[in-house]
């Protein structure tokens, strides 16, 4: 009898064990990108046009406007994927952040103190920068770099965020991260496609090492899936139109077909803040994967009354203090191993 139950309990082992294993081998992960909207601290950096965002600023920006941005933004950001995926986003892009205080500041909160981050100082003028959180225990940094933008026509007055390259182990694979936040609005169409030409530069000469390489390009692009500079990165609509040395963009279909975004103007959604996907990442047989995306919208990311209602809740509106989180929704890619 005893044997019989010794067996027993070594073929429940077994097969606990061999489930273990299959879940592993099946597990969900995230990643993510938000804009954090002018995540500046109460500090003037020397050389930077940030007086805004002074005490004595337009926006009056003190110490409880301050604290009140960090825990928004943290209830946010704990709360990426959590629903599919209980650890959250291995890796977090992030732009509009403008130094290591106000990271060190954002990863001290609670409710992310898990996460660690990459950033460098870049040249723009108002001092904003990308950088990419992430959870260790979900993704091992083995390299970074910041790549500066190369001036558009040789224009040297007007400087912009550079091109953070990340590249490290998830899942037991090598991949590798872009982040970006290409020129705004104010500036005409050429200067992002010229943005896209240096990113696919890069892209190229990272897959040139690597041509099974699992990369992603985010940011918040100013330019919607459909416009001429995402098509110059060569970021396609659909998964079958992805040839070798392009991406896979799901949130052209987001904007263009579900009428979905992550930014409203005028009454009418954008979709800036993408996350493109290399071939290597739609392969069905062979380990991380791509099975699905979403944009981060909850209700209480959202104004509920006044001429804005339905519109993402910022941090001001005009120079009013709103106590929101972002203009911006945060956008999220699933993967399955």
């Amino acid at each position: 009898m005893k044997k019989t139950l010794l067996l027993l309990s070594f073929f429940v082992c077994i097969a606990v064990m061999a489930m273990a294993q299959r879940d592993a081998k099946q597990r969900l992960y995230s990643v993510a990108f938000y804009n954090l909207e002018n995540l500046f601290d109460t500090i003037h950096d020397e050389g930077k046009n940030d007086y805004d965002f002074l005490p004595g600023g337009s926006y009056k920006w003190g110490a409880k406007k301050y604290e009140a941005k960090l825990k928004n933004l943290a209830q946010v950001l704990s709360s990426l994927s959590r629903e599919r995926v209980p650890q959250g986003p291995a890796f977090i892009g992030v732009a509009e952040v403008e130094n290591d205080r106000v990271l060190d500041d954002l990863v001290d909160q609670p409710a992310i103190a898990h996460y660690k981050y990459v950033h460098y100082e870049g040249p723009d003028k108002r001092g904003i920068d990308c950088a990419l959180l992430y959870d260790p225990a979900q993704f091992e940094v083995k390299a970074s770099k910041l790549v500066f933008s190369q001036p558009f026509q040789g224009d040297t007055l007007h400087p912009t965020r550079g091109f953070l390259i990340v590249d490290g182990r998830m899942a037991g694979e090598r991949v590798c991260v872009i982040v970006n936040h290409w020129p705004s609005r104010g500036a005409e169409s050429p200067v992002r496609i010229h943005a896209a030409r240096q990113v696919k530069a890069l892209a190229d000469s990272l897959r040139r090492e690597d041509r099974r390489l699992k990369l992603f390009v985010m940011g918040d692009m100013n330019d919607d899936p459909m416009d001429e500079s995402m098509r110059t990165l060569g970021a396609r609509k659909w998964k079958k139109d992805v040839e070798k040395g392009e991406f896979y963009n799901p949130w052209w279909e987001v904007l263009e077909d579900e009428e979905n975004g992550t930014l409203l103007y005028r009454g009418k959604w954008n979709l800036f803040d993408q996350i493109v996907l290399s071939k290597p990442l739609l392969k069905k047989r062979r380990g991380l994967r791509y099975v699905g995306h979403e944009v981060f919208s909850r209700d209480y990311l959202f104004q509920k009354d006044g001429k804005y209602k339905g519109y993402p809740l910022r941090t001001h509106g005009g120079r009013t203090w709103l106590n929101g989180y972002s203009d911006h929704l945060p956008t999220i890619i699933y993967l399955k191993k």
